[in-house]
């Protein structure tokens, strides 16, 4: 079976925001397309919202006119769900709520003819107990569109333990032919995206809680070093601590409590206090007309070095060398297997983080002044580079050190001693979770990498960023971080240890098929 042709009606039930955008999606793809609502007038305001949006994108020169106003044409509004008959394929888009699918689609069942696909935009509930009241389940398929769904190309397609491969293809092939990226996910909690993206909120949150750096400085460093659209705590301000906090406790509870999903006391305090974020005007920043948003910690210039020693492979590096000579820095390179690292002469030696702090590597290395930078996605891109000193460095250590990548046209941040730090260890637990996701059969590593560009912007996938970083070292950070902590949230996947020991590529990773447990 292929996508769904434009001469299908498509019945969208829910008007609200996602609702709405939903309906646009399809009805510019060519659909006649109706919405329904339980609330009076709710499907027409619904109308109205994707008029107006459309029109919007006619004023900037996007959307021809008579495109548009052949596009509303084929959008309606139904008074009641008895009409739902006459459609192939109806989208659920109401609140979150168990019991309330499941009425809703059990009403459905009953009143639509066998062919039609009945489809749930949950970003959170199970497929397959939403589908368990019904008679024939196989018809029942998650559509997950992002928000706002007129926009976000990423749509999660969910199989539920009873839902028909046949209607998997066509949940797919149809959110192709809409223009959307679908992704194969298996119903397990959190899908792809809201599981795999919770290390990026609770390590910033631990690191925060730590006394690492303050949110403005963190957010920071996770934009202009590690290549983030926006760090953990302005995303969350964005997102709601409300709705944040509330998918972060349905995840733990949906895994028995699994540490790698523990909520933050930090964020429960905000939503205690009703610090929601941007809709509450105040969040771990102030949204009021007159407030400005604070400056990261930037350590003020220093003088640059006259020469540095280079050790290891400088494989990747190259750029931040390159700045370093243009700037009349000598380097000196000895090429050699061991560890990358830099030493400035006269000053402290500097190195990449490995998950532990540089206070406890300075003293197993027996290196007094040491300097450990984070994670640097591309030194050609990056802006901003983050270090932290070892407790038994001199004073002059991190001045000499900042002075080194100020050379190389960096800002640079300066951040409490904390395992890690912080684009380091997100970037490690992510590709961690990424893995383990695959290990349990969620999606394939190519869609957990397209997912979490698509749905989230990660720069990277997590998968590929993995790679790009060598799945050794990633593992080495993930053992540090659980020797230190000794807490099971920093347990490296088995299946990565396995890539590891095999010298296998993370993004090439596949998993056994499913057990018998499935087949019918």
């Amino acid at each position: 079976m292929a996508a769904l042709s434009t001469d299908v009606s498509v019945l969208v039930v829910g008007a609200g925001t996602m609702g709405s955008g939903i309906a646009q999606v399809a009805a510019l793809a060519g659909h006649y397309v109706a919405i329904f609502d339980a609330r009076h007038g709710a499907a027409c305001s619904a109308i109205d919202l994707i008029r107006r949006s459309l029109d919007r994108r006619v004023k900037a020169g996007k959307l021809d006119p008579d495109f548009v106003d052949a596009t509303c044409g084929r959008i309606s509004a139904i008074d009641a769900l008895g009409d739902a008959h006459e459609f192939l394929l109806i989208i659920e888009a109401i609140k979150e709520d168990l019991a309330a699918k499941q009425e809703l689609f059990r009403h459905l069942e009953t009143i639509t003819g066998p062919d039609c696909i009945l489809a749930t935009n949950t970003s959170s509930l199970s497929v397959t107990a939403i589908g368990s009241v019904l008679t024939h389940p196989g018809r029942l398929v998650g559509m997950h569109f992002f928000n706002p769904a007129h926009m976000m190309p990423l749509v999660e397609v969910i199989a539920g333990l009873e839902t028909s491969p046949a209607v998997v293809r066509v949940a797919a092939d149809t959110a192709a032919a809409w223009g959307r990226q679908p992704v194969h996910v298996r119903s397990t909690p959190g899908f792809i995206v809201n599981r795999v993206a919770r290390p990026f909120y609770a390590e910033g949150l631990r690191v925060l809680q730590e006394g690492g750096g303050n949110p403005a400085t963190l957010d920071a460093v996770m934009r202009d070093s590690g290549g983030f659209r926006m760090g953990p705590f302005e995303l969350m301000d964005l997102i709601g601590h409300d709705v944040n906090f509330a998918v972060t406790r349905s995840l733990h509870a949906a895994y028995f409590g699994d540490p790698r999903y523990s909520p933050s006391i930090v964020q429960q305090e905000l939503v205690d206090g009703g610090r929601l974020g941007r809709k509450s005007g105040r969040g771990f920043y102030v949204y009021t007309s007159d407030a400005a948003m604070p400056e990261p910690e930037t350590m003020a210039l220093a003088p640059g070095p006259g020469r540095i020693v280079v050790q290891g492979r400088v494989d990747g590096h190259e750029p931040l060398l390159d700045a370093l000579r243009a700037a009349g820095v000598a380097i000196v390179v000895k090429p050699c297997d061991g560890r990358w690292r830099m030493a400035i002469d006269d000053g402290p030696t500097l190195s990449m983080s490995d998950g532990r702090s540089a206070t406890e590597r300075a003293a197993a290395e027996g290196i007094r002044d040491l300097v450990l930078w984070d994670l640097v996605i591309d030194w050609r891109r990056a802006t901003r580079i983050a270090i932290a000193a070892a407790s038994q460095a001199s004073p002059s250590a991190l001045v000499s050190a900042a002075g080194l990548f100020q050379a190389a046209a960096k800002n640079v941040t300066s951040l409490a001693d904390v395992p890690g730090l912080i684009v380091t260890r997100t970037v490690a637990m992510l590709a961690n979770e990424a893995v383990e996701a695959v290990s349990h059969g969620v999606a394939s590593a190519a869609d957990i990498d397209a997912a979490m560009q698509l749905g989230v912007g990660y720069p990277r996938g997590p998968l590929a960023w993995a790679d790009s970083l060598g799945p050794a070292n990633v593992l080495e950070v993930l053992d540090q971080l659980a020797r230190t902590y000794g807490e099971d949230r920093y347990r490296a996947s088995a299946l990565l240890r396995r890539c590891v020991a095999s010298g296998s590529s993370l993004q090439g990773i596949a998993r056994a098929p499913m057990s018998a447990a499935r087949t019918r």
